[in-house]
C-alpha cells in the first residue's frame, strides 16, 4: 500500500495537535512549522478530518483545533480512511463480486488476505500508539 501525503501528514500532524494540545487549541501555522507541511495543505487536511469528526476547531485569538475524541479512541485506519478514502493496498473486483470471473480465480483468495491484513493492523492501532511511539524516540 503506498499512502500519499495526505495520510503521511494528516497524521503527522494529528501527533503534534495531540502532544501540544494540552490546554487550548492549537493553530495551523505552528503545526505546520513544528511539521513542515505548507499551511494551505495542511487546513485542507484538517477540513477532512473535521468532517470526519475527529478534530474539532476554535476560532478567534486562542482558536486552532484539538481533538475531537481522546487519542485512545481515534483509529489509525479511521484518521487514514478520512484523508485517502479506501485504502485497500489491492483494487481486485473478484473480491466484492463485480468480476466475472471471481468464482475460478486463483489469486481473490491472496487479495482478499492482503486487504484484510492491512485493515485489521491500521483498525486496532490508535492514535494513542503512535504517540506513545513518539515518545520513545524523544529525549
Amino acid at each position: 500500500m503506498k499512502l500519499s501525503t495526505k495520510g503521511k501528514y494528516g497524521l503527522r500532524a494529528l501527533v503534534d495537535l495531540s502532544v501540544h494540545c494540552q490546554d487550548e487549541a492549537v493553530s495551523i501555522s505552528s503545526i505546520a512549522q513544528r511539521q513542515e507541511i505548507s499551511e494551505g495543505y495542511l487546513e485542507q487536511l484538517m477540513a477532512k478530518l473535521k468532517k470526519a469528526g475527529i478534530v474539532v476547531s476554535t476560532r478567534g485569538a486562542k482558536g486552532g483545533y484539538s481533538l475531537a475524541i481522546p487519542a485512545g479512541d481515534i483509529m489509525v485506519g479511521d484518521v487514514l480512511r478520512a484523508l485517502e478514502g479506501n485504502i485497500d493496498p489491492i483494487d481486485c473486483a473478484g473480491i466484492y463480486g463485480e468480476c466475472a470471473g471471481a468464482d475460478s480465480c486463483v489469486t481473490k483468495y491472496l487479495w482478499q488476505q492482503i486487504n484484510d491484513g492491512v485493515n485489521k493492523i491500521v483498525n486496532e492501532m490508535t492514535l494513542q500508539s503512535l504517540i506513545d511511539e513518539s515518545a520513545k524516540g524523544a529525549c
